[in-house]
């Protein structure tokens, strides 16, 4: 039988007061995002004397800013290059960080007590940019795809998550795998893995959009414009006000001061909705994932 709650007015009071912090940590959210898209969607000189937020298209709608976007093959190299880079990334990524958190969680593993430590400590320091360049350098890597994908691959916040999860789950399956004849790799990705799925799609969200939205790296490591991720290009578009590569060839190349505002709020729309779009998917994970990641120490 299901209990009965009794409604009190402290509770109904409660209730409307965390409502309403709720709604208002939403609209603060949503209301740049909202800005930016209707921004986009505006009339290029209305957009370019409006100076407030703007909840609706300014002028008359228009997709002026989207085409113009589309016709820099910048925004296509960088999209392409940025696929490559968070594909390789993620999948590299969560292959090392499921091996690195399995070893780590293993209480008859020699070494586990050193390594959880050496862990842990290049999490609190680290060697900083510079050595970590002349390393990148020495590899022969810089100006390389695979200065972006290896090097920041693993993570150790996800490696504590992951085997925090994986400590969770009982070792009676492991123990009943190894009567059978399983070995380590096969008890990690046939058993263990399946079970710590949620965890595993909370890290993939992480690293995707940690890789999605990088452009620091790339700016240092990489010279080469072709190697260029979508981030870098935007970050052009939005600070050093480069849209002449957008607006050359077109009948903008008159009125590019015009057209930058535009340019800056669709190029900024292209980059995020991608993101924006896969998270949805992957939400319902979310809490489950870091939940169970975070419950044991």
């Amino acid at each position: 039988m299901a209990m009965v709650q009794k409604t009190t007015v402290g509770k109904v009071i409660f209730d409307i007061i965390n409502y309403i912090i709720m709604a208002g940590i939403a609209f603060i959210c949503v209301l740049p995002l909202w800005h930016v898209l209707m921004a986009s969607l505006s009339d290029p000189t209305h957009l370019a004397r409006n100076e407030g937020v703007i909840f609706w298209p300014l002028g008359e709608a228009t997709l002026k800013g989207y085409s113009l976007v589309f016709k820099n093959p910048n925004i296509a190299t960088g999209y392409g290059n940025t696929l490559i880079y968070v594909t390789c990334n993620t999948l590299l990524g969560i292959v090392t960080t499921a091996i690195a958190g399995y070893i780590l969680s293993r209480k008859y593993f020699v070494f586990k007590s050193f390594l959880v430590f050496f862990v842990t400590f290049t999490m609190m320091f680290n060697g900083g940019l510079i050595p970590t360049y002349m390393v990148i350098r020495d590899l022969g890597w810089i100006d390389h795809r695979v200065a972006l994908i290896v090097p920041g691959c693993m993570s150790v916040f996800n490696i504590v998550i992951m085997r925090t999860s994986i400590q969770a789950i009982p070792d009676s399956l492991e123990e009943s795998a190894k009567l059978d004849g399983a070995g380590n790799m096969t008890i990690l990705f046939k058993i263990i893995l399946p079970l710590a799925k949620a965890t595993m799609a909370v890290l993939i969200l992480f690293m995707a959009v940690a890789q999605w939205n990088s452009w620091f790296n790339a700016m240092i490591y990489i010279k080469t414009r072709r190697f260029y991720p979508l981030q870098l290009i935007l970050r052009e578009i939005l600070i050093q006000n480069d849209v002449s590569q957008i607006t050359s060839g077109t009948e903008a190349v008159n009125q590019m001061d015009l057209y930058k505002p535009l340019v800056q709020y669709c190029t900024t729309i292209v980059a995020t909705a991608p993101i924006l779009c896969i998270y949805p998917f992957v939400q319902k994970y979310f809490v489950t994932g870091v939940m169970i990641g975070s419950l044991k120490g």
